[in-house]
């Protein structure tokens, strides 16, 4: 990974870990035991897909653009399916309350989202090389 790439994980990661203990407690005292096994495990879910996604976007666009604008889609589709899948399978659970699971899954993922928005208006990246040539011309 780069540099920026290790950057915009931190400014992603850290605030939804920092939000994840928030729901982790909230969960906590409104369902006990089993409410912050829920949303811990929501909020694991949500930081392991979300890194995976961000490191194959990170290493895809070393090969072009179009193959990182590939992995991110795909990655989406997967991130999504993968939650759907998981909320679907754990919607019975007695091991842990599944809406302490959804709840924490779903403000995971919007606290990732703004902190990765958030990361990337830090980064001041050029959209065009300096000193690059137009297409089409020679």
């Amino acid at each position: 990974m780069q540099a920026d790439d290790v950057r915009l994980l931190k400014g992603a990661a850290i605030p939804t870990a920092l939000v994840g203990l928030v729901v982790v407690l909230v969960a906590t005292l409104m369902a006990g035991g089993k409410g912050a096994l829920g949303a811990a495990i929501g909020v694991l879910v949500v930081c392991v897909f979300f890194t995976v996604g961000l490191v194959a976007v990170s290493f895809a666009s070393r090969v072009s653009p179009m193959a990182m604008m590939t992995a991110a889609v795909v990655g989406y589709a997967i991130k999504i399916l993968g939650v759907m899948a998981l909320l679907k399978a754990f919607e019975s659970a007695t091991a842990f309350e599944p809406k302490a699971f959804g709840w924490a899954a779903i403000v995971c993922t919007l606290a990732w989202t703004v902190g990765e928005m958030r990361g990337f208006m830090k980064l001041k990246m050029l959209y065009v090389e300096p000193g690059g040539k137009p297409p089409g011309s020679r």
